[in-house]
């Protein structure tokens, strides 16, 4: 991580679910489980792109649109370099993960 650890606030939680809501509608994606944290955010998505292009779509979407509502300086940087992607070959790692998303998290965060 190139800069200081970044810690989102409600408003800016609520721009980055919303937008990842968005994102997956607009391309056709199955999203089956979203949880963002302060400081991480996990997504469960099937989608027929990469898992790293799918990230990518996440990042600049939610920075554009914190940007545009004023939640996140033009030069700061928000996002650690790449982030952990995984292939979920089988309806039961699809479960396991949505289920680490949806419950394993601790409190659903307020927005």
């Amino acid at each position: 991580m190139k800069g200081s650890p970044v810690a989102l606030s409600a408003p800016q939680r609520k721009v980055v679910a919303d937008t990842i809501r968005v994102v997956c509608q607009t391309r056709g994606w199955s999203l089956s489980a979203l949880n963002v944290r302060s400081n991480h955010v996990h997504v469960v998505v099937a989608a027929p792109d990469p898992p790293e292009r799918v990230l990518h779509a996440f990042k600049s979407y939610a920075t554009r649109r914190l940007r545009e509502a004023g939640l996140q300086e033009g030069t700061s940087q928000l996002w650690s370099r790449h982030g952990s992607t995984r292939y979920l070959f089988n309806d039961e790692a699809v479960e396991r993960a949505i289920r680490y998303v949806r419950d394993s998290q601790g409190p659903p965060p307020k927005f």
